[in-house]
């Protein structure tokens, strides 16, 4: 379904964290790019997604889900290997639609000529 040479090109250009996606393998990245575009399309639905605000959130979701930061996803708090150790926080925890950065919004926006700032109305209590 996915030009993963199309992806992995863009993701190599336009981001800075891209380790995890680029040394993923082929099937990784298809699953990766899956679940970016998926999760998109839920979140934003009716509007056009462009393949450059999955590849964007592809990479993003590489980084929160590689090796040692999936423990945290499944709620791990800390633990050690051969004396390095890493620590959790509870709050950094976070749902895949958390996940979304301010550029892939801004890409959809632009796509579809709307602002779909990442600012939400709250309501209070007077």
């Amino acid at each position: 379904m996915w030009d993963i040479t199309e992806a992995t090109d863009y993701v190599r250009l336009n981001t800075l964290d891209n380790e995890d996606f680029l040394d993923a393998d082929d099937e990784r990245k298809e699953a990766t790019l899956n679940v970016a575009s998926r999760t998109l399309t839920r979140k934003y639905n009716g509007y056009k997604i462009p393949n450059n605000a999955v590849y964007l959130f592809a990479a993003v979701l590489a980084s929160a889900f590689n090796d040692t930061n999936k423990l945290q996803q499944q709620g791990v708090a800390s633990f050690s290997i051969r004396g390095i150790s890493f620590t959790f926080k509870d709050w950094a925890k976070k749902g895949l639609e958390a996940l979304i950065t301010e550029e892939v919004v801004d890409l959809i926006g632009e796509e579809n000529g709307v602002d779909l700032s990442l600012r939400q109305a709250k309501w209070t209590v007077l």
